[in-house]
């Protein structure tokens, strides 16, 4: 704990990674505390990038974040103040934070660096033309976890007991005023079974899937799961006694319940995808009076089969629980329809909202990506942003780009101090470090690296101050724009 006066004098700030996503400004004279995503500080870099317009610095020293939707206020919290506007209706902005928003790619500015989506789901994104574009789409994964398992939860026991029904059948005695002498006479026509000793199988294994695990075998259940790309961290959560299976109608055979977890592949299940893939063939294993619990996304199940098969007087005990529309099944009386609630508490909105926002700041302001649907993760290695120019550039992912782009600063003489090359699909993305020398013409170097053909856009994520936009430039169809 160094005393006040220490602080006074300049000292080289340096970001060193913790758990829980957390961060500390280890400093040369003492060590103190700051909020996970916050700027680096950094010296006064003679980069003279005075391209781009005046009009388009609207306010100055601040990164301009665009929301659509309502967002947590906790979430918007986050943002430092005096390095970050936040507005609705924001013309140009550097950064987007969605929820249910449909995002158009007439909503995109070309300043917009990276979008933001608090939740899990992006499929209100258009991710495939955001990444031709060069922009990195997150999702806040395990934000809602707790919130969605809650739910899955609940389903398990509005299935097993028919809590609705009796609901129902109270409301109707009494409006006849009957209530009291009925009760005890009506009571049998809403009996049900006790999960303890049951088993719970639970396809996909990632937050929501073991944490529902965990609470499903801490109330006696036995587990069974499935998940074909299961990790390391995934496996770690889950209840010692969970029993892996090689695939998803081994689930289907065993389990009293399912869990669907597993994420929406647009897709046949013949080509890869996971639309209808509950379908007959999957529900001919399961047993008659078996349980699906369905709050991933409403197109897993192929509705048709599933109401036919219900409807067999031989599975009439047979349930569906959902947290989605559904038109063949809403008044189903096998069926319990939720109108998506999943993520709808006040503690997954701003949990959402946290995580979506110190993702934007990371990325904004170290040039790092996690939780991203296209882009690479990216974790880097701080440097001394006294000394270092950090450049990140987007490209399509070819053959020899790489080669092309530290040429440039050979061709300047400059010393590469870290360079990182990841790619993801279509898209590769790279963080070079570069120590900097007097005389440089930095606005020539990003120009050339930007002009690159395969290059999509490039920026200075450190400088006099890594706020504000700094030094961004695209190649828009071989037109230089910054």
């Amino acid at each position: 704990r160094p005393e006040p006066s220490s602080l006074s004098s300049p000292v080289i700030m340096f970001r060193v990674p913790t758990n829980r996503g957390l961060a500390v400004d280890i400093a040369a004279k003492g060590v103190r505390s700051f909020r996970a995503g916050s700027a680096v500080q950094a010296a006064n870099i003679p980069l003279g990038l005075d391209h781009g317009t005046v009009e388009d610095a609207l306010e100055p020293g601040k990164f301009r974040i665009k929301t659509f939707n309502k967002i947590s206020p906790v979430g918007l919290a986050r943002f430092p103040e005096a390095s970050y506007s936040i507005k609705s209706d924001s013309e140009k902005s550097h950064a987007i934070l969605l929820r249910s928003h449909k995002l158009q790619v007439s909503d995109v500015d070309p300043q917009v660096r990276a979008i933001a989506r608090c939740g899990a789901g992006t499929n209100n994104v258009p991710v495939g033309e955001m990444t031709k574009m060069g922009i990195p789409v997150f999702n806040t994964p395990g934000a809602n976890a707790n919130a969605v398992k809650e739910l899955v939860m609940a389903g398990l026991f509005l299935a097993s007991r028919d809590i609705v029904g009796g609901i129902a059948h109270m409301k109707t005695l009494g409006e006849a005023g009957t209530a009291r002498e009925r009760v005890e006479k009506d009571k049998a026509m809403f009996g049900g079974r006790e999960i303890a000793g049951k088993t719970l199988g639970v396809v996909g294994l990632g937050h929501i899937g073991s944490a529902t695990a965990r609470d499903a075998s801490s109330l006696g259940m036995k587990v069974v799961g499935y998940d074909p790309g299961m990790t390391i961290e995934s496996a770690l959560k889950l209840p010692r006694e969970t029993k892996i299976v090689g695939s998803m109608k081994a689930v289907f055979e065993r389990a009293d319940y399912i869990s669907l977890n597993i994420p929406f592949i647009n897709k046949p299940v013949s080509e890869g995808g996971t639309k209808g893939i509950v379908d007959a063939s999957m529900l001919e294993v399961m047993k008659p009076d078996a349980v699906i619990l369905n709050f991933a996304r409403g197109e897993l199940v192929n509705s048709q089969d599933l109401k036919h098969f219900m409807s067999l007087p031989q599975n009439s005990k047979a349930k569906y629980v959902t947290d989605f529309p559904d038109d063949e099944l809403w008044d189903h009386s096998n069926a319990i329809v939720i109108p998506h609630l999943g993520a709808s508490t006040e503690e997954a909105e701003d949990a959402a909202a946290a995580m979506a926002a110190e993702t934007i700041m990371r990325y904004l302001t170290t040039g790092e990506i996690v939780n991203s649907v296209n882009f690479p993760e990216t974790l880097l290695e701080t440097r001394d942003p006294e000394n270092t120019v950090r450049v990140g550039v987007v490209n399509n992912n070819k053959p020899a780009v790489l080669t092309k782009i530290l040429s440039i600063f050979g061709d300047h003489n400059l010393n590469i101090q870290q360079q990182v090359n990841k790619s993801r699909g279509d898209v590769a993305y790279n963080v070079i470090d570069v120590e900097i020398q007097e005389g440089t013409q930095w606005k020539a170097i990003q120009k050339d690296i930007t002009m690159i053909d395969e290059v999509i856009s490039s920026r200075f994520i450190w400088g006099k101050s890594p706020v504000g936009g700094y030094g961004y430039a695209k190649n828009m169809d071989g037109k230089y724009w910054a």
